[in-house]
């Protein structure tokens, strides 16, 4: 079966379009656990003169 230079030089722009946009449509994505702020920075934002309301080991259980 002959195949046209054309067709060999379609297959591959196929192909190599085909790899470039699976590579380009990865992404990663990472995730920390918690979106909580830390305590010193929660004071900061707040304005507060102390972190410890913001500190989840020093917050009283109910």
């Amino acid at each position: 079966m002959k195949t046209s230079k054309y067709t060999k030089v379609a297959v591959i722009v196929m192909v190599i379009l085909f790899v470039v946009i699976s590579v380009i449509s990865c992404t990663a994505h990472v995730h920390n656990g918690s979106n909580k702020v830390p305590p010193g920075q929660a004071k900061k934002m707040s304005g507060s003169k102390s972190a410890k309301a913001y500190a989840p080991g020093q917050q009283k259980k109910h």
